[in-house]
């Protein structure tokens, strides 16, 4: 924004200036004071009636991609209408401008380039990432979403294709939990990438070379993360989309040290308890009792199965107690005791069990009462693994989690009819409702959309100096608080997306008031919390 020192832009300068642009909407006086007149059509239009435009734009387009295209290109020319479109529906419009299109856009990041977003910061820059980070022209960056493209949405490495991923997720932040746009910042980490055909790919906008050694690496991500501390002392560094075994490491070594989040291990994590919440309260019954199998031993199922044995601990159980209910198979098979191919974080569930490849042998041998997905293997959960499923409980929960869709595990249908409707089903995806035996069921989609940005939004408020687990389950709970009897009784296990903008103020509310009574904010405590949130949030308006 323009200050005393600088003078307002005029004349096409403004027009081009997404943060200020109002298009139509600039009034008379306006126009006469800006050099406008005669740059625009003569009638002056309301923020809303733009938006009415915009609707019929979207219509006409053949496909979510080209939607997603043409969205990008309203952000970059008036983005308070690119906002205002957002959260008149953002049911509508969040599976366009995230999954499931998100994977495509990935898939053709570099085809469909138009302008720059955020920062790409790559391996030819080691050395003076600090320098590099102080051209982006805002001074209190708040969350920073970075990726290196490692492993994005079931796709494998993409390289500098996947900062879609951050422009997205920050998109998101704004949408879903009203964080100022002007606070966040998407970063790729061009460390090059492993896809032959990419490399290859003339068009391809990334470093054309395979990712350095993990020292090399180390060392890279080391001078980015102090670099941030520097330039950015107040931002909250949130990994996305890195391959599995690097996102572990970089999590467990950042952590206990700089204000960091990762969405592929704790969102996915939180989004998952706060399902299993509902679901249990569906059942009633505790926690502590469950047995979970999850489909998948990477960064998501890792995450997932680490922060139910903290809640679970936080319910009585001893750790040992918590981790003997948890039981992972990955494509090699069971997690077990005999495998010397298991990370350390794996090998902390290795099972005293013998060596199985077998899905369907591993539920009748461990009989899980939760069954979670998180492998891209779509179609894993078979009619038969769904009927023993159903045959152990009389309410299985059945999560299928795997993006994009040819990845799911199974579809609502599936779990559903397998399972005479005694399913409580959740997926990565919005399912359509499914009618079965004239009685209509609700599918969940366990969205991190309904967890990070009501927690950034409390980060961004509060601004604590470390992100912990227990404020991450805190979200989930908040989250699972939300679902009220009335959805309970029709299976529904996560609230209307229609409703995300107010979920995640409330959600906000409570991690921030549990930031404050853990004397973890570096602010000072206001009498109203959630008045105060309310007065921090972003509301996309053009202002005089």
């Amino acid at each position: 924004m323009p200050t005393a020192s600088t003078p307002h832009p005029r004349g096409m300068s403004l027009l081009n200036d997404a943060s200020q642009n109002k298009g139509t909407a600039f009034t008379a006086e306006e126009r006469r004071q800006y050099g406008l007149e005669g740059l625009l059509p003569t009638h002056v239009e309301s923020l809303d009636r733009q938006v009415e435009r915009i609707h019929r734009h979207l219509e006409a387009k053949p496909s979510d991609l080209e939607r997603y295209i043409y969205l990008s290109g309203l952000r970059d020319q008036n983005e308070t209408l690119f906002y205002r479109v957002l959260m008149s529906n953002p049911a509508k419009f969040v599976p366009i401008i995230y999954a499931p299109t998100l994977a495509a856009v990935c898939q053709q990041f570099s085809h469909i380039y138009r302008r720059p977003r955020g920062m790409y910061i790559s391996l030819e820059m080691k050395g003076r990432i600090e320098e590099v980070l102080r051209n982006w022209p805002v001074d209190d960056v708040r969350v920073i979403c970075v990726t290196t493209g490692g492993r994005i949405l079931g796709l494998g490495d993409i390289g500098v294709n996947g900062m879609g991923i951050p422009i997205g997720k920050l998109n998101l932040y704004t949408a879903c939990g009203a964080v100022p746009p002007k606070v966040l910042l998407p970063i790729q980490l061009d460390i090059g990438t492993t896809n032959s055909a990419l490399r290859a790919d003339p068009l391809y906008l990334g470093l054309r070379r395979e990712p350095p050694s993990q020292d090399v690496l180390d060392e890279f991500v080391e001078e980015f993360v102090q670099a941030v501390q520097t330039v950015f002392p107040r931002c909250c560094l949130h990994f996305e989309d890195w391959k599995g075994t690097d996102a572990i490491r970089y999590l467990e070594k950042y952590f206990p040290r700089v204000r960091c989040y990762n969405d592929d291990i704790q969102g996915t994590a939180a989004v998952t308890l706060a399902g299993l919440i509902t679901a249990l309260r569906i059942k009633n019954e505790p926690l502590t009792n469950q047995r979970v199998l999850f489909l998948g031993a990477g960064s998501s199922g890792l995450g997932i199965a680490n922060m139910l044995v903290t809640a679970m601990q936080k319910e009585g159980l001893s750790e040992a107690d918590a981790v003997s209910r948890m039981t992972l198979m990955d494509v090699d098979g069971l997690l077990e005791t005999s495998r010397t191919d298991l990370s350390p974080q794996q090998a902390r569930f290795a099972k005293d069990l013998p060596p199985s490849r077998d899905l369907l042998a591993t539920i009748k041998a461990v009989k899980p009462t939760v069954l979670i997905g998180v492998s891209t293997c779509g179609g894993a959960f078979t009619q038969a693994v769904v009927e023993e499923m159903a045959a152990l409980n009389e309410r299985p929960v059945i999560f299928a989690l795997s993006l994009p869709a040819k990845n799911a595990e199974c579809t609502a249908e599936q779990a559903y009819s397998w399972s005479d409707g005694r399913a409580l089903f959740a997926a990565g995806l919005q399912y359509p409702e499914v009618t079965l035996n004239e009685k209509t069921f609700y599918p969940g989609q366990a969205n991190n959309f309904y967890i990070f940005p009501a927690l950034g939004l409390a980060v961004y408020a509060t601004c604590p100096d470390l992100i912990t687990d227990d404020m991450v389950i805190k979200a989930a709970k908040a989250l699972a608080d939300q679902v009220d009897p009335a959805a309970q009784e029709r299976g529904r296990l996560f609230p209307p997306q229609s409703e995300i903008l107010e979920v995640s103020i409330t959600s906000a509310t409570r991690i921030a008031e549990f930031i404050f009574d853990q004397g973890a904010a570096t602010v000072e405590r206001p009498q109203d919390i959630r008045a105060w949130i309310e007065s921090l949030i972003y509301t996309p308006g053009y202002k005089d």
